[in-house]
């Protein structure tokens, strides 16, 4: 099984008190799965949930297992803690984060909690959600809160209702979030951070344009909360053939300069120097990641109609 560094492009929600989605959603293609105990579940269902996900999450299963527990400041957190964690799972989602103390107390109950299961310290991943003005504000001191922390997730629908933003199409008024978390996540060294949900479940271009708008601001994928969003994710946040291809190319033609001496090239019209040839460096490095080459993409996107 994967483990948390692995790369992650789609986390794919699923109800933790709905134990058919529960048993369905480690059978998506998703790269993780997250069951959760938060908005998707009733106060008065809470703690019945919890025993039913360290089940699931102890057989079986083709992709990592997150929990979202409840946030640091409910009434739930800490039983969500004591009762969900163990090595039984890949890692746990943080809600609502605004500051990095929230961060460091619950870095704190996991590191007690891998102990007491003799489990290796750090083993299990955190990732926050980012989703108010105060944690979008604050996301540099969230970045480097604690070494626990391997990314930050942006949820726009929280962060529309605090601040009443208008949540349209174009999606306008989520710039400056996704600015501000792709610049935190780099300057602290995380894994780049994974873009907001689209709620439009059926709505296909829509998930696409905004996969691509994460894209384009360096997230390195994209909350999934229904299992036909996944395939569409990975279409965005995986190479193309022609990306791949070109990344080659560049990496070619740019090799041949540099044996002549030369550090800069045009091809077929695009200059290309250093700073070029080290993004083609990157996108040829993922697709191996991915074990992408021109057929595989085609079986991707063929998983994607």
């Amino acid at each position: 099984m994967a483990r948390p560094g692995s790369f992650v492009r789609s986390f794919l929600f699923a109800p933790g008190n709905h134990p058919r989605k529960v048993e369905k959603v480690f059978t998506s293609g998703a790269d993780a799965a997250i069951l959760d105990l938060e908005d998707a579940v009733a106060e008065s269902e809470k703690t019945a949930t919890r025993p039913v996900l360290v089940t699931a999450l102890k057989k079986d299963r083709a992709c990592l297992g997150y929990v979202r527990v409840n946030p640091v400041d409910s009434p739930y957190f800490a039983d969500d803690m004591q009762a969900v964690v163990g090595p039984w799972m890949d890692g746990v989602v943080l809600p609502k984060v605004e500051h990095a103390e929230q961060l460091r107390h619950a870095a704190q109950i996991l590191a007690e909690q891998e102990h007491e299961h003799g489990m290796a310290p750090g083993r299990i991943d955190l990732m926050a959600i980012v989703e108010t003005a105060a944690g979008v504000e604050n996301a540099l001191e969230i970045a480097g809160g604690t070494e626990r922390l391997g990314r930050m997730a942006f949820g726009a629908g929280d962060y529309t209702l605090d601040l009443d933003y208008q949540w349209g199409p174009d999606e306008q008024t989520l710039t400056y979030a996704r600015s501000r978390l792709s610049h935190a996540s780099r300057i602290a060294g995380l894994q780049p951070p994974i873009d907001t949900v689209v709620l439009q479940i059926y709505e296909d271009d829509r998930f696409l344009a905004s996969a691509g708008r994460g894209r384009a601001f360096g997230f390195g994928g994209k909350l999934c909360i229904h299992p036909r969003q996944v395939a569409l994710c990975h279409r965005v946040f995986s190479p193309s053939p022609e990306e791949i291809e070109h990344a080659r190319r560049v990496m070619e033609a740019f090799a041949a300069a540099e044996r002549d001496g030369s550090a800069s090239i045009q091809l077929d019209g695009y200059f290309i120097d250093y700073p070029i040839v080290y993004k083609a460096r990157r996108v040829v490095a993922l697709a191996d990641r991915l074990g992408l080459d021109a057929d595989g993409q085609a079986g991707l996107s063929e998983e994607a109609e």
